[in-house]
């Protein structure tokens, strides 16, 4: 019978296609690894990995079995939480804040699982930028938020980066640059940008500014504003150009069109990542339900 473990060791490899990357990433020395490999394939009886002085593919079976392996280790995660949640009997009442992207990408995933598991804890929950959460979490006036680093004054928080994501360029429909299928921040540097107030979104600003430097201007900022959506709005509304989330251009956007960057500068990525302040019961427990989602949301 295979074990969880060589479950794990399995989608390591198969996921790296290397067993040297894998052994790195599982903190174990390569033979070992090599062996439990060999010992599944004996036991399911089929060849998962073609390898000859690499790993050069997965085999159809291997594909089918990286899918079950894969539901297994995440069905037996689902039952530690849910034993945990039994045992604990967890009730009471968890502040959560969160920046408008985690509420377009991943936040309502992980509020219907920890929803499921614990349906006596209160969840409150409210809209706010990252200095905003900041200020939240160091006045005891929220437990935990959902943040877009990097941050400024959070030494006395726990960061734990949950998801990445890439900007792409948002431009009004009908905008010279649309005739291409791909731009580069260059193309963009005589544009009047809109941009993520330094203040309210610090992070993205940062992000930004440090991009356009190194594709070689200063983005001409034009307009500011708070949110991502209101940035769209304006590109829209034809203010100007932008940089918004990929996830904001996969839901689609009236008088907007989305280009994929190419070029010095990019890609252009950020983080999305939970911050809190004091450990509790409710809060071990949406954290164990955040990251539960975040290994079943990777590649």
């Amino acid at each position: 019978m295979i074990e969880l473990r060589q479950f794990r060791q399995f989608i390591a490899v198969a996921e790296e296609l290397s067993f040297r990357r894998a052994a790195e990433r599982l903190n174990m020395a390569q033979p070992p690894l090599t062996a439990t490999i060999k010992r599944i394939e004996d036991e399911v009886g089929a060849v998962l990995i073609e390898r000859t002085n690499r790993i050069e593919r997965l085999t159809e079976a291997g594909r089918v079995f990286l899918d079950e392996a894969r539901k297994t280790v995440n069905q037996a995660e689902r039952a530690m939480l849910a034993a945990q949640r039994a045992g604990a009997g967890l009730t009471g009442t968890l502040r959560v804040t969160f920046v408008a992207s985690a509420a377009r990408e991943i936040l309502p995933s992980i509020l219907l699982r920890f929803r499921e598991h614990y349906p006596a804890v209160k969840l409150e929950l409210r809209e706010a930028m990252t200095t905003q959460q900041l200020a939240s979490l160091a006045n005891n006036d929220s437990d935990l938020g959902f943040v877009i680093p990097p941050l400024q004054d959070a030494e006395n928080l726990t960061i734990e980066v949950i998801a990445r994501n890439r900007l792409v360029a948002a431009l009004p429909e009908g905008h010279p640059l649309t005739k291409a299928a791909q731009i580069t921040l260059a193309d963009m540097s005589h544009e009047s940008w809109i941009l993520f107030a330094a203040r309210q979104g610090p992070g993205l600003h940062r992000i930004i500014h440090t991009a356009c430097a190194k594709a070689g201007f200063s983005p001409m900022i034009g307009q500011e504003a708070p949110q991502m959506d209101t940035i769209a709005n304006l590109v829209a509304g034809g203010m100007g150009v932008a940089l918004v989330s990929r996830a904001l251009a996969t839901s689609g956007r009236r008088g907007v069109a989305f280009r994929e960057l190419a070029g010095p500068g990019t890609p252009v990525e950020f983080e999305l990542a939970i911050a809190y302040a004091h450990s509790s019961p409710v809060l071990n427990a949406f954290v164990t339900a955040t990251r539960l989602h975040t290994k079943m949301m990777a590649p």
